[in-house]
């Protein structure tokens, strides 16, 4: 279970560390059939949404067949790095046997791999079946706010506070750090660009203002998820990569503030949600719906578990047709 500050809204990854390390000592008590079926049972009401949501994640249908690459679950072992990762798949994993093999790619993945494999992100266009998409990094990446201040009470200014290292933040922020609608800081140093260098900010200090730059890094944005669940708005141009979010399932001006590719609109996107705050309240209102999917940890379990049951189930290593006969 992650456990979160209630006042820098983020995660204590003391608690996830901890809980982590005990799942690795403790045997599992549960049977996973039933465990599978009390939950399918729980929300038998909320079938078809819990399909989407498996299929959406992974989309193998046909019989594969294990490379040579792929391990044994009893082979996985704490990495150098990427420790998060392999304990967010082992909660899971641990249900099997530790014989299944199966293949991961832990980090920041914007390539489809070779044969299936469980990543935390990929890109949202081409044929993307050979990733499959795992809750990964989720004591980082799934942060949510306690947001008590009104948007009417914000700033009708935009904050970034981002490491700026790829192309299109820096492009971003030769167009708009010194822009009067905006405050913008690079956070990391020793860049040809160190000029844009300004302190972090909490997350409540962020929240003071109406809108907030979600910038994809290497993948997705990372701070999209919390913003998506505050009273501030998500501005940023339409995902390339997508995660456990299903950033590829987003609408433009609906749960985000869509700015062009080149941002060239950005000045008139937002003097237009100033003057219109109406309309600014119903992204609000639908992002925060959004997010709210995300948090039921029993539905969680059983969507992380539906998903390996098919991974396992097409690649020929177990029998669920008693769960996966709708899938």
């Amino acid at each position: 279970m992650i456990i979160r500050n209630f006042y820098s809204h983020k995660n204590i990854k003391l608690f996830y560390y901890l809980g982590g390390y005990l799942r690795l000592i403790f045997p599992l008590l549960k049977n996973r059939n039933n465990y599978i079926n009390r939950l399918l049972k729980k929300f038998n009401n909320e079938k078809d949404y819990i399909k989407m949501r498996v299929n959406y994640y992974n989309k193998i249908n046909y019989k594969i067949s294990p490379d040579l690459d792929w391990i044994p679950t009893s082979s996985m072992k704490i990495p150098n790095q990427g420790t998060v990762y392999f304990f967010d798949l082992k909660e899971y994993v641990r249900f099997y046997p530790s014989k299944f093999l199966v293949r991961f790619l832990f980090g920041d993945i914007t390539k489809i791999p070779k044969s299936p494999s469980f990543v935390k992100t990929r890109p949202i266009k081409g044929d993307n079946e050979n990733s499959v998409l795992f809750k990964l990094n989720k004591v980082r990446h799934f942060t949510y706010t306690n947001d008590r201040v009104k948007f009417s009470d914000k700033l009708n200014i935009l904050i970034g506070r981002n490491a700026v290292q790829q192309k299109q933040r820096i492009d971003f922020f030769k167009k708009y750090f010194d822009h009067p609608l905006c405050n913008l800081g690079q956070i990391n140093s020793g860049t040809t660009h160190d000029i844009w260098l300004k302190n972090k900010i909490s997350i409540n200090e962020q929240l003071k203002y109406k809108f907030i730059l979600c910038i994809e890094g290497y993948d997705v944005a990372t701070n999209l998820k919390w913003v998506m669940s505050s009273n501030s708005i998500a501005v940023m141009p339409k995902p390339k990569f997508e995660s456990w979010l299903m950033e590829g399932k987003l609408i433009p001006n609906f749960h985000y503030i869509l700015i062009k590719d080149d941002f060239s609109d950005l000045e008139e996107r937002l003097k237009y949600y100033i003057k219109n705050d109406s309309k600014a309240y119903e992204i609000i209102k639908n992002a925060n719906k959004y997010i709210m999917q995300f948090q039921n940890k029993k539905r969680e379990d059983l969507i992380s578990l539906l998903i390996l049951e098919k991974y396992f189930h097409y690649s020929g290593q177990i029998n669920s047709n008693f769960a996966l006969k709708d899938f």
